[in-house]
């Protein structure tokens, strides 16, 4: 695909997806939700992990409400599921680690959009905002099921009732995203967050997604048993053997993905 609104890199096994239009506060389109979804897959398949930023000054303002994807009007329903459910799916089952480093303010559907993925790193300058009550909507995107996991009903509840701005420092303090940084040393550091996770165990990064994730529903002997299968698989790989070589001769591990 031909990308137009979104600039995709691929280094070092890092995929660096940015979402490209910075007049408009990067707000989500059709087209970039399909360029997005297709990105995505591609990185699944070539990466060891993913970042999703913005370019400009903010990460994403939401869903561009003038954007109509040629219909003439905007389906909220039909975007929702064509369009919002493949992107966001996308990015929370990618097999490797996922991080949205929030340059700056996020609302609406963006916001969501971020909190798809595994990690969230924020500039302190940065808000997050659930915006849609106030045009008569409620939150979609994923944020019904993000928000009360994230932060608690209590907070999610009044974050969609009130609209309220949240703060980066509010949202880590919250249990929101991992952390907030300083402006000045944002960009340096979720950059090295993210070659970490590229260079990384993937896939003891892959089975930590699949059982913390899946622990919701679980007795603890159910979640007993899934750990030592998941543990079991990645006692098999060459990771695994490296990580315990390196332990042993005092020195960083070389993980190779594998």
């Amino acid at each position: 695909m031909d990308y137009k609104e979104i600039q995709y890199s691929l280094e070092n096994g890092l995929a660096i997806l940015t979402l490209n239009r910075p007049s408009k506060m990067n707000a989500l389109t059709g087209q970039m939700r399909a360029e997005l979804t297709h990105a995505l897959k591609q990185a699944a398949s070539e990466a060891r992990a993913v970042v999703l930023t913005g370019a400009g000054s903010a990460f994403c303002s939401g869903q561009d409400l003038s954007d109509a994807s040629g219909s003439g009007d905007l389906d909220l329903e039909r975007t929702l599921r064509d369009e919002y459910t493949p992107m966001l799916e996308a990015l929370y089952d990618c097999p490797v680690p996922t991080m949205a480093a929030v340059n700056g303010p996020v609302a609406g559907a963006g916001a969501n959009l971020a909190l798809a993925a595994d990690v969230v790193i924020a500039t302190e300058s940065a808000y997050f905002l659930q915006a849609f009550a106030r045009i008569g909507l409620m939150p979609d995107a994923g944020g019904t099921w993000f928000l009360p996991r994230q932060m608690g009903l209590a907070k999610a509840m009044g974050a969609a009732l009130f609209a309220d701005k949240i703060t980066a420092k509010q949202a880590s303090d919250w249990g929101m995203i991992w952390e907030a940084v300083p402006d000045a040393e944002f960009d340096a550091h979720w950059r090295a967050r993210a070659a970490y996770l590229a260079e990384g165990p993937t896939k003891a990064f892959g089975t930590i997604k699949t059982a913390m994730r899946g622990s919701y529903d679980k007795s603890l002997p159910e979640q007993l048993s899934i750990e030592a299968q998941l543990q079991g698989e990645c006692g098999k790989t060459r990771d695994f053997l490296e990580g315990v070589t390196a332990f042993m001769e005092k020195r960083p591990a070389k993980f190779e993905g594998r």
